[in-house]
């Protein structure tokens, strides 16, 4: 099983260290053709207006759309987390628009702001290790949606179908069960090249 991770901006070693402690291959995806090569995708953090027009730039917007109108697992941590909803609070444009969830981009604060915890996942026994630096938050989710984690009253971790989002950074610890989450998604997609 391989898991690419679009390698434009943010924490990709990190990622595909995560991923590979999984026991999936983890590629660094650098051109559209090498989605063709690939069972799921991680969009990383960084910062979601510079990776959204990147993504325009290098031909990658309509590429993963298709990606996931084929059912492939894709998840998206911080910025990925902007990048894959439909919506952004303030009337800023979306970039994939594929989440039904609305977004606050920077709702914890700035970067002094950031801080560490651990937090109740759905779906994993144990609690979760989260690093959250600027990070976003789930203002509003659609009825396709399920909540997997609420910090303080804040929607920061769900899913729809195949598409898995965080507020935080889970490549940034040595916890890698989100990944583990996410592997195990992309295994039961039936999309995996076995």
């Amino acid at each position: 099983m391989r898991i690419g991770v679009l390698a434009l901006q943010g924490a990709v070693t990190e990622h595909i260290v995560s991923i590979e402690k999984t026991g999936a291959t983890g590629l660094p995806i650098k051109r559209v053709e090498q989605l063709e090569e690939i069972d799921g995708l991680i969009i990383p953090g960084g910062e979601s207006t510079t990776i959204g027009k990147l993504m325009r730039k290098y031909g990658f917007i309509e590429a993963v759309r298709d990606f996931s109108h084929q059912g492939k697992p894709i998840f998206g941590t911080c910025a990925g987390m902007i990048v894959l909803a439909k919506k952004i609070a303030g009337g800023e444009a979306g970039h994939l628009e594929l989440m039904d969830i609305t977004v606050a981009r920077n709702a914890f604060g700035r970067q002094r702001e950031s801080f560490e915890c651990d937090l109740e996942v759905k779906g994993i026994d144990e609690p979760v290790r989260a690093v959250f630096i600027r990070a976003p938050l789930i203002n509003e989710v659609g009825p396709e949606v399920e909540v997997l984690t609420v910090y303080k009253d804040e929607i920061v971790t769900a899913r729809q179908g195949h598409l898995l989002v965080s507020s935080f950074h889970p490549e940034l610890t040595d916890d890698f069960r989100l990944h583990q989450y996410f592997a195990d998604m992309v295994e039961a997609s039936g999309t995996a090249n076995k």
